[in-house]
């Protein structure tokens, strides 16, 4: 059966007008799915017990299965969640209470078929596409989650998890929808607390502006040449940086949306003080840019080595003379493998 939130709300009326149910129901209905985030027909208490049961007679409501909870020292939560058909993906709670700032990092794909070097998530290939309600899900459950640790919702959400985003386009953009679409019809987010990261797919990123998008780009660049950027990032060879800085560029003129650089510095690649020079002028560009320099996070099978802190330290402090507006980013959640680049289903911790 399909899934009552594939349908579209006209859809969902014109299917209450068959069943001869008034049209406001429809719309009661979408309420509890995307306003009030409900997971069972059951809890829809203002629809008749006779429409739930020809609900759940015709269309399945599959949502994520908490099945794993993994609690960091340092406050970080990430969540392994179970899918209709079995398949395993993971969420990051990250918490910065002193900052009033508690952001979700969500995964857009069962696994990743982009074999970044640094990535463990690559490595496990790519088994399928999320559908937007369960990307959705994903921002559900941990809001849920964040309410209980924390007393509060979460404030932001990034699509940095597992998967490339711009690979998945209309499930990552109907997702994105749902959660900014004002009740009763989506959870009401503001745009710009949501923040899609690409590894660089410059044809996409057009599609982004020429679509409207509202919120947030980040571009996870990791090295500021061609002949680097390649040996880490297959999808260069495809989509060089002159293609993907001509695309940011047309980005922001259509959008004027908020871009930034995810920059992760390993030791003796690319931090030394010629990176941090090409890195500049990668921010010069005819669009402003922000560079969130992160911290490596080690993976099997990988050589890479975590900059060493007074290179990192350094590297930071060339592009800050140089006018660039740099933040490092510690890493959060290691010791349970939540760390940017590290979700791949693994029990530890």
């Amino acid at each position: 059966m399909p899934d009552i939130r594939s349908l579209t709300l006209p859809e969902t009326e014109r299917l209450f007008s068959e069943w001869g149910e008034p049209r406001f129901r429809a719309l009661q209905l979408y309420e509890w799915l995307w306003s009030k985030c409900a997971t069972d027909y059951d809890s829809m208490s203002n629809l008749s017990k006779s429409l739930r049961s020809k609900l759940s007679d015709q269309f399945e409501f599959n949502t994520l299965f908490e099945e794993k909870v993994q609690h960091s020292l340092d406050g970080t939560i990430k969540t392994r969640w179970l899918t209709y058909d079995g398949h395993r993906i993971e969420s990051v709670l990250i918490p910065v209470p002193d900052d009033n700032r508690f952001t979700v990092c969500v995964s857009t794909q069962v696994g990743c078929s982009l074999t970044c070097s640094f990535c463990a998530t690559g490595k496990m290939g790519r088994k399928r596409n999320l559908e937007p309600h369960e990307i959705f899900d994903q921002v559900a459950g941990v809001n849920r989650q964040c309410i209980e640790a924390f007393g509060r919702p979460i404030t932001n959400v990034v699509y940095m998890g597992m998967g490339e985003p711009l690979l998945t386009y209309a499930n990552t953009m109907r997702s994105v929808e749902l959660l900014t679409t004002a009740a009763p019809r989506g959870l009401g987010m503001g745009a710009r607390r949501i923040t899609v990261s690409t590894a660089g797919i410059a044809k996409m990123i057009r599609k982004l502006a020429d679509d409207g998008y509202r919120s947030n780009l980040a571009l996870s660049l990791h090295a500021a040449d061609d002949v680097k950027r390649n040996e880490i990032m297959p999808i260069n060879e495809s989509n060089n940086l002159a293609a993907l800085m001509e695309s940011l560029e047309y980005f922001y003129l259509k959008t004027k949306g908020r871009i930034s650089y995810e920059y992760i510095a390993f030791e003796k690649f690319n931090d030394n003080a010629a990176d941090a020079a090409r890195l500049v002028q990668l921010c010069r560009k005819k669009f402003p840019v922000r560079v969130n320099i992160i911290e490596y996070n080690p993976i099997d099978g990988a050589t890479f080595a975590k900059s060493d802190e007074n290179r990192l330290n350094a590297f930071a402090a060339h592009l800050a003379k140089e006018g660039v507006t740099v933040t490092v980013r510690r890493s959060r959640g290691k010791d349970i493998d939540a760390a940017c680049g590290q979700l791949a289903n693994k029990d530890k911790g």
